[in-house]
């Protein structure tokens, strides 16, 4: 089995990048990554001023899926992750959501032992491991890897875990597979700016659908257990009306609902859920519980 280390990195999705590695159809491999800092935070002597951040929030490949084309949907499903032995989370001045009442730059360092992040001696918070950035070329020119898009990118969306498929529109051959930004632990918003950044192994596997039951014009996760639609955008009310309207398509496609019962059964059974709000362009992801909708899987 093949690991992607992580040396060899790009800083936005950009069809005019050349392939680093590459991958079979159904292949499982391991990718290792930085954190987003790339590695330049060491302890907490080093603050969030003192890094290059033209080197923040890089990723990993861009892998090519060989023989994907445009118009294909790739399937990549996250079999495990592994990370490293500490993680860090800084705080700045109008960083995140309450970054106005942070008057000084700050440094924490968690160390990872256990099954836990240890924030303190009195705080363990139990492990959820996520992958910040995964995406692949985009239609565009090019996306800095610090924003998301209809190809994936920064979604921050921590439902991207183990056992998670995430199911992405490949607009150029070859896909343009990257990814990077783990986060050992975040909540919903990812409020102060960061998570729990860090290193670590991800293996996975990737899929070309060539034929999908799906019309899909952005990300869609596949959980053991439910569905979600993920849209990003400048504004709360944009992002949400267009993840909903991809679930309540997805659901006229799937089940073979006309508009206003797919409509009303979203109203129902559905979450409306905040993955980012951080970046300047807030993620969103509505979620469809399988049990309820009487679907097995997607593909």
């Amino acid at each position: 089995m093949q690991t992607l280390t992580k040396e060899k990195i790009v800083f936005e999705f950009n069809k005019n990048n050349k392939f680093n590695y590459s991958v079979q159809n159904n292949e499982i491999f391991y990718v290792e990554t930085e954190d987003c800092y790339n590695g330049q935070i060491k302890n907490e002597n080093t603050k969030r001023k003192d890094i290059d951040m033209s080197i923040v929030d890089c990723s990993v490949g861009p892998i090519e899926v060989i023989g994907s084309k445009a118009g294909d949907i790739l399937e990549v499903e996250v079999i495990d992750i592994e990370l490293a032995e500490q993680g860090v989370m800084t705080t700045a001045p109008n960083l995140g959501v309450l970054g106005d009442k942070i008057t000084d730059f700050d440094t924490k360092i968690i160390k990872i032992k256990d099954g836990f992040a240890h924030f303190s001696p009195q705080i363990k918070i139990p492990l959820t491991p996520m992958i910040g950035v995964i995406g692949v070329f985009p239609p565009e020119e090019g996306v800095h890897c610090t924003f998301p898009g209809s190809h994936g990118g920064n979604m921050d969306t921590k439902i991207i875990k183990k056992g998670t498929k995430v199911y992405l529109p490949i607009y150029v051959d070859g896909a343009g597979l990257a990814l990077g930004d783990l986060h050992a632990c975040m909540g919903d918003g990812e409020l102060s700016g960061t998570g729990i950044e860090i290193g670590g192994k991800v293996c996975l596997k990737v899929k070309i659908i060539k034929e999908f039951p799906l019309s899909l014009k952005n990300p869609v996760l596949e959980t053991q257990d439910s569905i979600y639609t993920v849209a990003s955008g400048k504004t709360f009310e944009e992002t949400i009306k267009v993840a909903s309207e991809a679930m309540t398509n997805l659901l006229m496609e799937k089940i073979g609902l006309n508009f206003p019962d797919a409509y009303r059964l979203l109203s129902a059974t559905c979450d409306i859920q905040i993955s980012q709000v951080v970046n300047g362009i807030v993620t969103v992801r509505v979620r469809a519980p399988k049990l309820h909708l009487g679907i097995q899987e997607l593909n």
